[in-house]
């Protein structure tokens, strides 16, 4: 019984000091973006669960802070957030044109920011 009140505070702790970080994100993150957000996601099995990485999870991840309004790596480079396009069950006819523009984009923020591609499917179900 002993060892379960010493780890209580512990675990209190913990919880206390992952809470801010997430608020302190909140007030970083450009308006479109919510730390429930899907950054990626994976299936589990086969067939079964998809798992689900937010923006939350991601920046705390990283060790993002909020300074100065930016939100930050812990290199102290600013994060920007960037929404992949590509999820079309059938393409439009220019989509070599848009996957190119896309990738442009993405070389062009890499040389400045770190880059956090968002996927375009968040529901990380099969798009057929």
């Amino acid at each position: 019984m002993r060892r379960f009140a010493m780890l209580n505070p512990g675990a209190f702790l913990c919880l206390t000091l992952l809470l801010p970080a997430e608020r302190t994100f909140k007030q970083c993150l450009p308006p479109d973006v919510k730390p429930t957000d899907v950054v990626s996601t994976q299936l589990a099995r086969p067939g079964k669960d998809v798992k689900k990485i937010t923006v939350g999870q991601k920046l705390t991840e990283m060790k993002a802070k909020c300074k100065r309004g930016k939100l930050v790596d812990r290199a102290g480079k600013e994060i920007r957030f960037y929404r992949l396009k590509g999820c079309w069950g059938n393409p439009p006819i220019d989509y070599q044109e848009i996957l190119q523009k896309q990738k442009d984009e993405l070389e062009k923020l890499r040389k400045k920011y770190t880059v956090i591609e968002m996927t375009c499917n968040p529901d990380g179900v099969r798009i057929s």
